[in-house]
């Protein structure tokens, strides 16, 4: 085992070193190895914090470093020989997992010290993590009869396995279909799109032009292109994937997986006493009930819906009189939603574009941060990465190196879509008495640069990328020193995207446009003529996005709440039915978007989708602060550093929201935001 790069201690993890064969011994060896250390630690009988707690956050934090670059470069650099690499560590990883929230002797050792006089004695962060695993103890089945126990076990394997699958199929899908076309299909097509199509059809070798299925090139199809035929053919190619319609049909099929995941959860939760998975999901939580979470839904979609027919009355009239589009399909709905915001608004994505050269849009973010609170970024170059788009950032604060983070913006083969943040390292003491600062992957999908040019980006993208460095900043500013509550670590689920969505708010503001613009050419901040014609149409169709998003929530919660043993026929009526209550645009019947929804099925949001609305209230409402106070005023921004960001999960996330604001959040905010009308 000499010579493994994922047993050696690093600052920052060896990926041009990691190769596919090192990773199973690795993991095997150090899961023994943190076994061996939990059974040294309870048979020592001592039960105190330095003697029970913190060896166990060491052996765990080694573990978590070699996991970490591997599951990173499983989602950014898949091959098949790392794929199957990676999965044959899942069973290991499941099964350790279980027999660590199932050890009677690590639990009574926690609830010993719980119960000793030196609980008393630990500070508010020491206090939150050991209630947290006593929680989390139960919440893994400890106190289940053994042949429960072992169900429980085999349970969370499979599960683990089967979101994998799903995961895989969803990029396998995505990277398996193309479709080549002719000039004369691209009217409509915006030259960037146009460089985008042939840049797809040369990576391989193929003339003229390459439509695929990652965001970069399906959207400007979708949006621009006059060609109804081929945006009807790519719109389905998108909404098929991974299921038993479309092109590929069956061929990555996630029918049954997305049923037995379901089943599984459900017979998970009733072990553990929970009347369905919706209920255990809110065992970690803001949200008290599954009805509050269905009454917080459904009363937004109430509050929405009136608005947003409206809004796709206006979009199928406007098609009809004006595109000669009699019947709005699916097909059609974005193409046409983008001509009506041009003739009302006069302004596009495409016109924006220039002024938002990628690296012009990352300095001013990184400007906007350092006006909010403080720190200073500074780019290192001697940091092994997985590819050459990825580049390495150190942050600062008053001189002092406080934590890290890798940026990977591009959309590229064997790199799976969406946009993330991740963990590399957490801030911790370590055993020693060194402190380990944190690190975070930050992962985007944009357009990439065409030849001699700098990627440019659309207003939109500039706004996942604020999105995904609040979740960063959420991570890398933490103050706390006990892994289980650091950064992320440790916050509620449905909090989780308070930092992050809060931070969109500073891609609307003159000022901080100001700081993130600059045109490719000219070097111009975006004039007042288009800031204001963009301010005019931020909130074009707002209700049918939050009706949409509302249908995702209410689809995810409702399926973990009501159905118990579903086909997938079954899930498919659960979401027509949601549709038929919350949607205002009709979906064709070959629609499976539900075969895609990598959030619920392969992700950490299965019963939690709701999450970003319920969030969206918090930070709609944390940033009515800074309105109040001024966008850049330093003080609030010291105050949502300090009793945000800083504080992790070491206090619940409502008592932090109210610390900040001095009260429980309003709704309000986010109605006034979206442009709905607030009164029911």
């Amino acid at each position: 085992m000499s010579g493994n790069p994922l047993l050696e201690r690093h600052e920052l993890p060896p990926f041009n070193a990691i190769k596919p064969e090192h990773i199973e011994p690795a993991i095997s060896q150090l899961i023994d190895a943190h076994k061996k250390a939990v059974d040294e630690i309870v048979a020592s009988g001592q039960i105190s914090w330095n003697a029970l707690v913190k060896p166990l956050e060491d052996a765990g934090e080694q573990l978590a470093q070699a996991w970490s670059p591997v599951s990173h470069l499983n989602s950014v650099a898949n091959s098949p020989e790392l794929r199957e690499a990676y999965q044959a560590c899942l069973p290991k990883l499941s099964e350790f997992s279980t027999w660590m929230g199932q050890h009677e002797g690590l639990f009574n050792a926690y609830k010993a010290l719980r119960d000793s006089d030196e609980f008393a004695t630990l500070d508010e962060a020491q206090r939150k993590s050991i209630d947290n695993t006593l929680r989390d103890f139960r919440l893994a089945g400890v106190d289940l009869p053994d042949a429960d126990k072992k169900r429980y076990g085999a349970i969370q394997t499979r599960l683990s396995e089967l979101s994998n699958n799903f995961a895989n199929n969803v990029l396998d899908a995505t990277q398996a279909w193309h479709l080549d076309i002719e000039e004369s299909q691209l009217a409509g097509l915006p030259e960037s799109a146009r460089d985008i199509l042939r840049a797809n059809a040369e990576a391989k070798g193929a003339d003229g032009y390459r439509v695929t299925l990652d965001f970069p090139s399906l959207l400007p199809v979708l949006t621009y292109a006059d060609d109804r035929e081929l945006r009807q053919q790519v719109q389905e190619a998108f909404v098929t994937r991974a299921s038993d319609k479309g092109p590929n049909a069956g061929e990555f099929d996630n029918s049954e997986v997305m049923a037995e995941i379901v089943t599984l959860r459900q017979e998970l939760a009733q072990l553990l006493g929970f009347a369905t998975y919706a209920d255990l999901s809110l065992a970690t939580k803001m949200a008290d009930s599954p009805q509050q979470v269905l009454h917080f839904l459904n009363d937004l979609a109430k509050r929405a819906k009136p608005q947003a027919e409206r809004e796709y009355a206006e979009l199928a009239h406007y098609a009809k009189d004006t595109l000669g589009i009699d019947t709005l399909e699916s097909w059609d709905s974005t193409y046409a939603a983008e001509k009506l915001r041009e003739d009302r608004y006069a302004i596009s994505q495409e016109q924006l574009r220039p002024y938002f050269p990628a690296p012009k849009a990352i300095e001013g973010l990184f400007k906007v941060v350092n006006r909010l609170y403080g720190v200073e970024f500074t780019e290192r170059t001697d940091v092994a990465i997985w590819n050459d788009d990825v580049r390495y950032f150190e942050i600062r604060d008053n001189g002092e190196l406080i934590a890290g983070f890798y940026l990977d913006l591009y959309a590229r083969e064997g790199k799976r879509g969406g946009a993330w943040m991740d963990v590399c390292r957490t801030r911790l003491r370590r055993v020693d008495g060194t402190l380990q600062h944190p690190v975070a992957y930050l992962t985007c999908n944009f357009t990439r640069p065409v030849g001699n040019k700098p990627a440019l980006l659309t207003h939109s993208e500039v706004t996942t990328l604020f999105h995904e460095f609040g979740h960063g900043l959420h991570h890398m500013l933490t103050r706390q020193e006990v892994a289980e509550i650091s950064g992320i670590n440790g916050v509620a689920w449905d909090a989780v995207e308070l930092p992050s969505q809060f931070m969109e708010n500073f891609c609307w503001e003159r000022e901080g446009l100001d700081l993130i613009t600059s045109h490719v050419d000219t070097g111009e901040t975006l004039p007042d003529d288009l800031y204001q014609k963009l301010l005019a149409a931020r909130n074009f169709e707002s209700a049918m996005q939050m009706v949409r998003q509302l249908e995702f929530s209410l689809f995810d919660f409702r399926l973990h709440h009501e159905l118990k043993q579903p086909d997938s026929a079954a899930i498919q009526k659960m979401l027509d039915n949601v549709r038929d209550d919350v949607s205002v645009a009709p979906q064709t019947s070959y629609n499976r978007f539900q075969h895609g929804f990598a959030h619920i099925f392969a992700g950490g949001y299965a019963a939690g989708y709701y999450s970003y609305k319920w969030a969206e209230v918090l930070s709609a409402d944390a940033y009515s602060a800074f309105e109040e106070a001024g966008v850049f005023d330093q003080g609030t921004g010291q105050r949502f550093r300090s009793e945000i960001l800083e504080r992790g999960g070491s206090r619940d996330a409502k008592e932090l929201f109210e610390a900040f604001r001095g009260r429980e959040p309003s709704i309000d905010p986010l109605l006034r935001h979206s442009g709905i009308d607030s009164a029911a």
